[in-house]
């Protein structure tokens, strides 16, 4: 099948950029090209798929000119490009990402959103009430001009590199087999309430010491001075720990527990055990999905810490 390049933004965060591989990877298979730009860390974390990603401009002017350099680039690998219907599919729902690639002279695919119907060459209304990750697929599968059924998980490929790396840092840090990761973190709100389960610290001063299994906790730019001084000071904490790495960590320890946090999402889309922590958050809208997930969420909000011991002990027990 002849290659067709597909100019692609990524959305911002990450958690949304893996609920989206899916839809990525069935684009690849029907021979696109695609030409990724989003965060710096994207680059990192898709390595494994072998996707380059164009690091995301600061700006209006400079995210159009770096558009207009990638349909540049689309038309020498293919002239035909500028016959396409489509150039681009635009993941992100904000007005300003629409706005970029119409600025560049490209015809974008993307959900009609804040206004921004106008500017975008094909568009959808975007679903209500859907999992995120049937909402991106329905976007591919509009492209494609084919449905087909919803993949049950997530799929992330690890390099060579990141395995190592995670390795080396095993044996830096000395953390045994039959690890935890904890990732008590999560950016943005849901309803406009703290997606961040108040019960993390406790539990994990008080929880999980009992199961003798070392606990590591991975934190993001400005998370460390809290992590370190205050909330978790029994916890081992690895800094500065670039998101492909990350996953393969994540994939060789005996349990994750997590927020409704990207991690938690990479978690699931490297096969490792999860037990994800839910309070706001919808999971039929946001949960990590696969079967290595164990979502606890409480009757009216967020779970008793006994309600997530015991989620933690079946996981555990059943490796």
């Amino acid at each position: 099948m002849p290659s067709r390049p597909l100019i692609v933004r990524l959305r911002n965060w990450v958690g949304d950029v893996a609920l989206g591989l899916p839809m990525l990877q069935r684009l690849q298979a029907q021979g696109y090209d695609l030409m990724l730009v989003g965060k710096r860390w994207a680059a990192d974390l898709f390595a494994g798929q072998g996707w380059p990603v164009e690091p995301l401009a600061d700006g209006l002017a400079a995210r159009v000119h770096q558009l207009r350099a990638l349909r540049a680039r689309a038309l020498q690998r293919d002239p035909g490009f500028a016959r396409q219907p489509i150039h681009a599919l635009c993941l992100p729902y904000s007005f300003s990402s629409a706005l970029e690639m119409r600025l560049a002279g490209l015809r974008s695919i993307g959900y009609a959103h804040e206004g921004r119907g106008w500017l975008l060459a094909q568009r959808l209304p975007r679903p209500i009430a859907a999992h995120e990750m049937a909402v991106y697929w329905k976007l591919g599968s509009a492209l494609i001009g084919a449905d087909a059924p919803l993949p049950d998980r997530v799929q992330l490929s690890l390099t060579p590199a990141h395995r190592d790396a995670a390795a080396e840092l095993r044996r830096l840090h000395s953390i045994a087999d039959g690890y935890v990761v904890l990732c008590p973190f999560a950016g943005g709100t849901f309803d406009k309430i703290d997606k961040c389960w108040p019960g993390f610290p406790a539990f994990a001063a008080t929880r999980l010491p009992p199961l003798g299994r070392g606990v590591v906790i991975c934190p993001g730019p400005g998370e460390e001075e809290v992590i370190a001084a205050r909330d978790y000071p029994g916890c081992l904490v690895v800094r500065g720990v670039g998101l492909g790495t990350y996953a393969a960590l994540l994939a060789d320890a005996a349990l994750v527990v997590a927020n409704d946090t990207g991690p938690g999402h990479l978690a699931a889309a490297v096969g490792a055990p999860l037990v994800s922590v839910l309070g706001p958050t919808d999971p039929g809208r946001w949960g990590a999905r696969g079967p290595t997930v164990t979502i606890v969420r409480g009757a009216d909000g967020w779970p008793d810490d006994d309600a997530v011991f015991t989620a933690v002990r079946e996981a555990l027990d059943s490796r």
